[in-house]
């Protein structure tokens, strides 16, 4: 658009702006005339998919801020209207982040204004407590305001159904998936004037802590009954909303109090100690490493949750480290938390995401239990019928799925302790368990490559060119078969991603190569399995390889 167009439809937006302090930002852009900063915020429209919104904050329709909530809210209303739901319940979350509150609140006078009733659980509280909630007040949707994991400039908008759609039968309580997701996209984009969408200035319940309580009473659940309870834990919160919830579920289990770390566990939006508050990017374990350094006797596990506890990691002793301590992978994590299932003699199906370990299959394969394998993210998971226990590789695990139909970094770390117990009762570590794994199996070894970029096309380039030009060979593995996940492969639907399965002397590999559904990155996950110094090896190779055909470092 020509600059007539642009401050036009920026002053447009200003004039509808309910925030005081984007106006005052797109106030100065405009009267500046920042050409530049105004056409990055009017380029387009923040869009809603599936894993709803997640972006910056600031002003403009590209960016999060309560003019786009508010749209999104209605559009969500209009959707459950359309679906016989217009009288129902619907309840709102949020975590500590930035406007996460206010984006909460102009949720509840949307919903309420559009005739559903809307209530707000009582103050920043864990994802889980919300997924939890939908199925114990039974209503008909869900909406958290996080953006998880992501930069402290973030904020998103989560939506849950408490009916199943499309399929009556699946996905009760679990993320929206496809079509909802378009659905809700076209409520929002039928939003002319925000002037125009009834905002209610009250009317919706602020929730008790009851809720919370129900949540922490459900929790016990995971753990068997009489099991040991006897690990010592550090927990850090990495800034974000756990700590007093994991406090209290380690406190109703009777596992020794956690020890937190001190300056990560209150919640802070601007996230202080970290670059990035996620237990997985470098760094952002070092003061959890150092407060378990500083204990005596040491510590049995680290757990550390992301700023909305939906996702648990988990560290273990490792002399041999200059930390003292070894991350476990998220593949790790779920094969150790499957094996303690297993031998619990749980039943049900066991379920990953397409980009996780094959281990779960063979864990699943050798205790005769279903295994199932769905397109990534919780929201297609929480879907598998039967399923017991599902995770992902990113840390997220679901091992209450009649509770919370989506992960849970406060069960998780309950579960993993538990485990950890029982193997302390015997003088075993949950590495022995690891060990027990590759030798009954063999060594999976894996490992995530990721592209973080400022530009979008280098994304949509990188995936143009493995298309068209697809490798014969991946660190010496010969490519047996590629698949284009866009083309819908072994009952999956489609899905933009690119798989390419290894084979070798000995070992044999695959790689998934996709963008992120959340953040700027292009993700690469690598696994090869074999005797584990091969299987290293030859996983070395591979992630060179990866980086130098993708040409994006």
């Amino acid at each position: 658009m020509d600059e007539k167009d642009l401050l036009e439809r920026a002053g447009r937006w200003l004039a509808e702006d309910p925030d005081p302090d984007t106006r005052a930002e797109l106030s100065a852009l405009i009267d500046n005339r920042e050409l530049d900063a105004l056409a990055d915020r009017f380029s387009g429209t923040l869009q809603f998919g599936t894993a709803g919104l997640r972006g910056e904050l600031g002003a403009g329709p590209t960016r999060m801020n309560r003019a786009v909530v508010q749209r999104a809210a209605a559009g969500l209303a209009a959707f459950l209207k359309a679906r016989g739901k217009g009288d129902g319940l619907v309840v709102v979350g949020y975590d500590a982040r930035h406007k996460s509150a206010d984006f909460a609140r102009d949720t509840a006078a949307v919903l309420t204004g559009a005739g559903l009733r809307a209530a707000v659980l009582p103050r920043p509280l864990p994802t889980p407590v919300l997924a939890f909630a939908i199925g114990h007040l039974g209503a008909v949707a869900g909406v958290e305001v996080t953006a998880s994991h992501n930069p402290p400039r973030d904020n998103g908008y989560k939506v849950y159904l408490g009916f199943g759609y499309p399929d009556p039968a699946e996905g009760v309580g679990s993320q929206i998936v496809p079509p909802a997701d378009a659905e809700i996209a076209a409520g929002i984009e039928a939003v002319d004037r925000l002037a125009d969408v009834p905002r209610a200035e009250s009317g919706w319940e602020v929730l008790g802590e009851d809720v919370l309580r129900a949540y922490l009473e459900r929790t016990d659940r995971v753990l068997a009954d009489g099991s040991p309870r006897t690990a010592r834990t550090v927990h850090t919160a990495l800034h974000g909303v756990g700590t007093e919830t994991v406090r209290a579920a380690f406190a109703r289990a009777g596992f020794p109090e956690p020890v937190s770390v001190p300056e990560q566990a209150a919640p802070d939006p601007d996230f202080p100690t970290v670059a990035f508050p996620n237990p997985e990017e470098p760094g952002a374990m070092d003061l959890a490493f150092a407060t378990a350094r500083a204990l005596s006797p040491a510590p049995d596990l680290i757990i550390a949750n992301d700023p909305d506890a939906d996702r648990c990691a988990v560290a273990v002793p490792d002399p041999s480290r200059r930390e003292g301590w070894r991350m476990l992978t998220g593949d790790e994590v779920g094969a150790l938390l499957a094996l303690h299932l297993v031998r619990r003699g749980e039943q049900g199906v066991f379920a990953e995401s397409v980009v996780s370990s094959t281990l779960l299959a063979a864990i699943a394969r050798a205790a005769g239990r279903p295994h199932a394998e769905t397109l990534t993210g919780f929201k297609w998971i929480a879907r598998v019928p039967g399923l017991r226990f599902g995770y992902e590789e990113a840390l997220g695990y679901c091992v209450d799925p009649e509770g919370v139909r989506d992960k849970d970094g406060i069960t998780a770390a309950l579960l993993v302790t538990e485990f950890a117990s029982v193997l302390k009762e015997s003088g075993r570590t949950l590495v022995d368990a690891l060990e027990d794994l590759a030798r009954d199996h063999g060594t999976h070894a894996t490992r995530q490559v990721s592209f973080r970029v400022a530009d979008l096309s280098l994304i949509t380039g990188a995936m143009a060119r493995l298309r068209a030009e697809p490798p014969a060979s991946l660190g010496g593995l010969p490519v047996l078969r590629a698949d284009d996940l866009a083309e819908g492969v072994d009952g999956l639907p489609p899905t933009d991603g690119l798989r390419y399965t290894l084979g070798g002397e000995g070992v044999r590999g695959r790689v998934i190569v996709r963008p992120s559904g959340t953040e700027p990155k292009l993700k690469c996950y690598l696994e090869v399995v074999g005797p584990r110094a091969e299987a290293q090896e030859a996983l070395g190779r591979v992630a060179e390889h990866v980086s130098a055909v993708l040409g994006l470092e």
